[in-house]
């Protein structure tokens, strides 16, 4: 149970202290109150991010040169959980992050699974028709808080792409050889493989928590499914890592031409579907919303699931 939380400067907010008894909490109050914000710093707390913004500098309340949530977590059996995020300005755009877990100095990764949250924002009414990004970031947010190796893998992949990336572009203008790219070609297939891999996994777990729940609010409607679309699909009897390494080869010519990596999870989709029909082109809105809805409540059954411990539904 979430027993407190405090901000420093965090959005709108110069201080704020609130303590939480059990059961569920009802914060109310008009527009521009902060109420969104407050939701936000335990996603903060949560992921070590937003769930509304890349920049943390727009975390930070104007011309104030840092922020900092604190909150604290009791659960029956356990220690409590003490969290603690600083957000340092620095530059227009970017800054720095300090972390503690119950006192002690902890990498972003380090949060996973520590204090879960479920998130239902006005954004995740996009998740159906939105971008690809945000579809990747709702199954990412759901893998890191059942494997806490996600978010190092997520990290380790961003970093070799980048990097294979400006090679690709150094050799499509002359500045490399092609003979420099197979090195990185094993670290993306490594760092993706684990990345592909994790994700399968929940969303395979998820399938069954999802049905349930749509089938209990929605009955009428049609099986709800969510397919993972990747754009390495292994052919028959090949494993994940020789579909990649397959495709990296058969796309080599193409990349070449574009300077940047073409075949990988930071290009994979996910489908929501109805009985089969991409709901992306034909579900009515309402029909999203309740798909939606029912991802939410699964996503609850299964991290509840997970040990137990209930999720903080926000």
């Amino acid at each position: 149970m979430l027993t407190s939380v405090s901000l420093d400067d965090f959005r709108g907010y110069v201080a704020l202290a609130a303590t939480f008894g059990p059961g569920a909490q009802l914060v109310w109050g008009p527009n521009a109150a902060g109420k969104t914000s407050l939701l936000e710093a335990l996603v903060v707390c949560a992921r070590g991010a937003s769930h509304r913004t890349l920049a943390d500098a727009e975390l930070i309340r104007w011309d104030a040169p840092f922020a900092r949530i604190e909150a604290r977590r009791e659960q029956p059996g356990m220690d409590p959980l003490e969290l603690d995020v600083t957000l340092v300005r620095e530059g227009p755009a970017g800054g720095r992050k300090r972390i503690r877990v119950n006192g002690v100095p902890r990498r972003v990764a380090a949060l996973a699974g520590l204090l879960r949250v479920v998130v239902f924002a006005p954004e995740e009414m996009l998740l159906i028709v939105g971008s690809p990004a945000l579809r990747r970031g709702m199954l990412d947010a759901l893998a890191a808080q059942r494997s806490p190796a996600h978010p190092a893998d997520l990290a380790a992949y961003a970093r070799v792409l980048a990097q294979r990336n400006a090679l690709l572009r150094a050799i499509r203008e002359g500045g490399a050889g092609r003979n420099q790219l197979p090195p990185w070609d094993a670290k993306l297939i490594d760092a993706g493989v684990a990345v592909i891999v994790t994700r399968q996994r929940a969303l395979h777990d998820l399938a069954g928590p999802l049905a349930a729940a749509h089938a209990e609010i929605a009955d009428d409607e049609g099986r709800l499914t969510i397919t993972y679309e990747s754009n390495v699909v292994p052919a028959p009897g090949e494993t994940p890592r020789e579909a990649l390494t397959r495709r990296l080869a058969e796309t080599a010519e193409k990349e070449g031409w574009n300077g940047a990596t073409l075949v990988g999870p930071h290009r994979d989709d996910l489908a929501f579907r109805l009985d089969d029909r991409d709901m992306a082109t034909f579900a009515s809105r309402g029909q999203q919303r309740t798909a939606i809805l029912a991802l939410k409540l699964a996503e609850l059954d299964l991290l509840t699931s997970h040990d137990g411990r209930a999720p903080l539904l926000l």
